[in-house]
């Protein structure tokens, strides 16, 4: 079995990568491998709009109807580099002309927490299956984390009538990425709202059966909750790239035009090996001011998915001696774009760019006390990221702002991202 184009991973940035092939390549035949049963979907919903009465049909991305292959349930457990194969878990081998590695990312746990039953490491459609059983009034929740995945699903789950607690070891919600002042306030409307925090503070053991667990926090909290929710960040799911030789570090590390390389010799040999990598899982050169980094948020996902499905066509076209050579084809351009990322917490939401690191200097300018800012994350004289709190219309002018690299002023900030 070979196929032109093979995407392994059934997320986001895949279904972005095949719908770029499609467009450009008409006739070439496609594969997606996916090791979740369900065709992909719009990933942010897990934490927001299911949470908010969203139609589950409204997540699907219809990946299908593009005319490709799908293996669901299914994992690739090695590539072959020398002759283009990858081997699935149910023993087969698929052959490639082009491959994309779209793995994406896992979910990190904790030890006293084993996933399984009431506790969910949350990251797919299975997880959200599970914590609606297990969820909604009447019922009791704690989720640990308090960051980006942490604070909206206790949003989620507290809107779906269930009572919820929240532990995590900063000072306050989204400690480590808001200035301290719209960190504080956050924190004080999930108080308002019915969250119990649990601030500096951690799971110090558990007993998991398989109706709840009974959990011990080290401020000497001892509580018994139908679930257990663990956001506590995610790590690429790169195992697959380093088993077969590929270069790794935070993820699989991809050039300007988002190729790998080989790990060895140091720096790969050059040889293009005609696989690329998007998404989460994609180590990238970030556009100036930056240098390298991972991108965990939709819209990195859909615009890099889509620009690596550009290029291996791109690259088939250019390469291959049986290529259509009456067509003209997208062309190999490098990957630029610096993406935003969103996120809404109860009735406060937010766009940001670049770097949100509380321990930078951060400068907020307020619109409106209180309740509407955008913040600046500044590294010496130089914006590195930018938070726009409840304001919106403002994601270019901020993108345009960080990618200028120019010295700037504090005094020079205020109002200049008008809401």
């Amino acid at each position: 079995m070979d196929y032109r184009y093979v995407i392994v991973g059934g997320g986001m940035a895949a279904d972005a990568a095949a719908k770029a092939i499609r467009k450009a390549d008409s006739h070439g035949s496609v594969l997606i491998v996916s090791a979740e049963p369900d065709e992909p979907y719009r990933r942010p919903a897990l934490s927001k709009g299911l949470w908010n009465g969203d139609d589950m049909a409204k997540i699907a991305l219809s990946t299908a109807k593009l005319g490709i292959d799908l293996m669901l349930s299914e994992e690739v457990v090695a590539i072959d580099l020398e002759s283009k194969t990858i081997g699935l878990s149910s023993g087969r081998t698929v052959g490639y002309r082009r491959l994309l590695l779209a793995t994406g990312a896992k979910a990190r746990t904790l030890p006293p927490l084993p996933v399984g039953g009431p506790v969910l490491a949350y990251r797919n459609l299975c997880d959200y299956r599970e914590a609606r059983t297990r969820s909604g009034p009447g019922r009791r929740a704690l989720v640990v984390g308090g960051g980006f995945i942490g604070s909206e699903l206790a949003a989620g789950l507290t809107r779906d009538g269930t009572r919820v607690h929240m532990v995590f070891q900063e000072d306050a919600i989204s400690g480590l990425r808001f200035p301290a002042a719209i960190a504080s306030a956050v924190t004080d409307d999930y108080r308002e709202r019915g969250v119990t925090i649990h601030a500096r503070s951690s799971v110090a053991g558990a007993d998991i059966g398989e109706e709840g667990v009974s959990v011990a926090l080290t401020d000497g909290t001892e509580e018994r909750f139908d679930m257990v929710a663990v956001g506590v960040g995610a790590e690429p799911n790169s195992a697959l790239a380093r088993s077969s030789g590929l270069m790794v570090d935070d993820g699989v590390v991809v050039d300007e035009h988002l190729r790998v390389m080989r790990a060895e010799p140091e720096g790969g040999d050059g040889t293009d090996l005609g696989i690329f990598a998007a998404g989460d899982v994609a180590s990238f050169p970030w556009p100036r001011p930056f240098s390298r980094g991972r991108i965990e948020h939709e819209d990195n996902a859909v615009s890099m998915g889509a620009h690596a499905g550009r290029q291996m066509v791109a690259s088939f076209h250019a390469q291959e001696t049986d290529a259509p050579r009456n067509t003209a084809g997208p062309k190999e351009t490098p990957y630029t774009h610096l993406p935003f990322f969103y996120s809404d917490l109860f009735d406060n939401g937010y766009e940001a760019l670049g770097v949100l690191d509380a321990r930078l200097d951060t400068f907020v300018d307020w619109h409106k006390p209180g309740s509407e800012a955008v913040a600046y994350y500044l590294d010496g004289e130089f914006v590195k990221g930018v938070l726009l709190w409840n304001t919106w219309g403002q994601v270019d002018n901020a993108r345009d702002l960080i990618l200028a690299a120019a010295p700037v002023a504090r005094d020079d900030l205020r109002g200049r991202l008008p809401a």
